[in-house]
């Protein structure tokens, strides 16, 4: 009986022992890929003596002496800690670096025209609203120019964004197709960064004529003004009416002042003027948001909530409101512009009304929901 007992404890003792040792090597054993730089040229002594055996070492470098080894956890410590280790480095996954398609982009067929070639190359856009960002990564190359109507060295520079809302009206206008953050509407139109909102987002009638003026007088396209008041202006009006007659296409935010049940005419200044576009904002289910303003004035419509755009500094954001649907509309107009550039901008406004996709309530959608392709086609015809 007591032999009996002796071999069983005996069993037990060494179950005791064998298990945690056994766990022990187990997670010792789990191997990861590393990269190690070796100082000189001992580094077959140095494997060996670490227990990296031949089949661990997945590849070789030959311009530095580098090897891709399969290490456990204390392999790698013991190697890092050695004199002549230079670098122990675990072998870190990379990605192909990608850009996200804002739903509003593909909801206006902006994607489906570019497959087709449509860009808005050599369009120019004049974006009057709080500067933008000239030096960031998605807009840098496609800002080509500008003009601030402030005098005071906080405002002066149109390529200080101090607000953000210019930069990210610019985003959704041409961000460039570079694999980085978003891509825009028209990503190959020229942008030009005209300042008549200071960095606390506000400004006057007499700023946003001071604009409109400069974009006549430099050749502008199109003007996307994602900016509005309350109150009328004759000379205002007379001042889009101007550029219209110039040949410029005007296009406007309808305003954010809109009500749950959609009733009364809340349209605001200059989008109320016939010779402006004025832009509801519609969800990504095409119904319009409960903030955008309503009324006869409101022509077309596009995407306008959570909408991502660029930011200054490199950043991006998703914002909601009109002034985000204004600049969808100004992108299909730079497209329709850059497919048929004998048109003028009238034509181009009657294309984009002509192909808008019905929505219902006149006094919340307009025409309806912008469409590029359908629009590029229609051009085509002219």
């Amino acid at each position: 009986m007591k032999k009996t007992l002796a071999i069983l404890m005996t069993l037990v003792l060494s179950i005791g022992v064998l298990i945690p040792v056994t766990a022990t090597q187990a997670a010792n054993g789990e191997k990861t890929e590393y990269l190690v730089q070796f100082a000189g040229p001992a580094e077959v002594g140095l494997m060996n003596a670490f227990g990296v055996k031949s089949e661990s070492v997945l590849h070789e470098y030959q311009l530095l002496p580098v090897k891709l080894l399969e290490l456990t956890e204390a392999q790698a410590k013991g190697l890092k800690n050695h004199p002549h280790i230079l670098h122990v480095e675990p072998n870190a996954e990379a990605y192909a670096l990608s850009q996200t398609v804002p739903w509003g982009i593909s909801h206006v067929q902006a994607i489906t025209a570019h497959n087709s070639g449509y860009t808005g190359e050599n369009v120019k856009v004049a974006i009057l609203d709080t500067g933008i960002d000239n030096k960031h990564e998605d807009l840098f190359s496609n800002v080509k120019g500008g003009y601030s109507v402030f005098t005071d060295s906080a405002n002066s520079d149109p390529f200080y964004d101090g607000n953000g809302h210019g930069t990210h009206v610019a985003g959704t206008v041409a961000a460039l197709d570079n694999n980085l953050g978003v891509i825009g509407v028209a990503y190959n139109a020229d942008l030009y960064a005209v300042k008549v909102l200071n960095n606390s987002g506000s400004g006057s009638y007499d700023g946003i004529a001071q604009g409109i003026e400069w974009a006549v007088n430099n050749g502008m396209d199109i003007i996307n003004m994602s900016l509005g008041g309350s109150a009328s202006s004759a000379i205002l009006e007379n001042m889009v009416n101007a550029a219209n007659n110039a040949g410029v296409l005007l296009i406007a935010a309808a305003g954010n002042s809109g009500n749950i049940f959609g009733w009364g005419d809340t349209v605001g200044y200059p989008a109320k003027y016939g010779s402006v576009m004025a832009v509801a904002a519609i969800d990504s289910n095409n119904r319009r948001a409960n903030f955008s303003s309503h009324g006869p004035a409101v022509e077309i419509s596009a995407p306008g909530v959570s909408v991502l755009s660029t930011t200054p500094g490199n950043n991006y954001a998703s914002f909601n409101g009109t002034s985000m649907a204004s600049p969808h509309v100004a992108g299909v107009a730079a497209l329709i512009k850059g497919a048929n550039p004998t048109l003028t901008n009238s034509q181009i406004r009657q294309i984009m009304n002509d192909t808008a996709l019905n929505l219902g309530t006149w006094n919340y959608y307009g025409n309806g929901l912008v469409r590029a392709m359908n629009g590029i086609n229609l051009a085509l015809t002219y």
